[in-house]
């Protein structure tokens, strides 16, 4: 049963980055192709993978730090884990589909802070789930520099 537990997990995470970019793979093939590119912009391939691999240790590190909690804690692991995600998720439709960087960055100010809580409440009861997030949290605050970049070049 645990071990389903971890496949639902994984299920969760990559679906929800699935159906990301399959919602906004229009807008990354058409609009953002527009915009002038940060000098420290990545080339778009990388995204994918990146992404991926991130995804798939959410879910993981979601698995060990719910699996160990217990009570109050691990229903806040759950509950703030999950609104992370959803900010997540919500990024890129603001980014990608409505094309409002502006509020893009604010919106990614305040998934950064989801996810310093998850590596915080994770830290609780697994170090190796909260070590797992510090990769995501690291990429989160690159990815805010980039939408930074994206709204300062293509202010109007």
């Amino acid at each position: 049963m645990r071990w389903l537990y971890l496949l639902l997990w994984i299920v969760l995470t990559l679906g929800v980055g699935g159906i990301s970019g399959y919602l906004t793979t229009g807008s990354v093939d058409g609009w953002y192709r527009t915009l002038v590119r940060p000098s420290f912009a990545p080339p778009n391939w990388l995204f994918g993978p990146v992404w991926t691999l991130l995804y798939l240790m959410m879910g993981v590190a979601a698995w060990l730090a719910s699996s160990a909690a217990t009570g109050p804690l691990r229903n806040r692991i759950i509950i703030v884990f999950l609104v992370q995600l959803s900010l997540n998720f919500l990024w890129s439709l603001i980014f990608f589909n409505r094309h409002l960087i502006g509020l893009a960055l604010i919106e990614v100010f305040v998934m950064w802070l989801a996810i310093a809580a998850c590596v915080w409440l994770f830290a609780q009861s697994s170090r190796v789930a909260a070590l797992m997030m510090l990769p995501y949290l690291v990429w989160v605050t690159f990815a805010s520099a980039l939408n930074a970049g994206f709204w300062w070049l293509n202010r109007k």
